[in-house]
């Protein structure tokens, strides 16, 4: 599984990878976990606003700080 946290690497978007690691190691998921700050790719997602999160290149959020529950759903069993 391929995940990317999109952000400048502000304090929510920390707070956005905590939540997302957390629930991957709660999952037990092999996950490869990447930080994209440079504007330019941020924006080849399509995505204008951050934190956002990407799973297998499909956005699951944007602009906003997923609950751990929500991130759950996404990585599913």
């Amino acid at each position: 599984m391929d995940i990317k946290i999109l952000g400048s690497g502000c304090t929510k978007c920390q707070l956005v990878e905590k939540i997302v690691k957390e629930a991957v190691e709660e999952r037990g998921i092999n996950a490869t976990i990447e930080k994209v700050k440079d504007i330019k790719k941020i924006t080849e997602y399509g995505v204008f606003t951050t934190p956002s999160v990407i799973i297998d290149g499909e956005v699951k959020a944007a602009g906003k700080i997923p609950k751990k529950e929500e991130v759950l759903a996404w990585l599913g069993k």
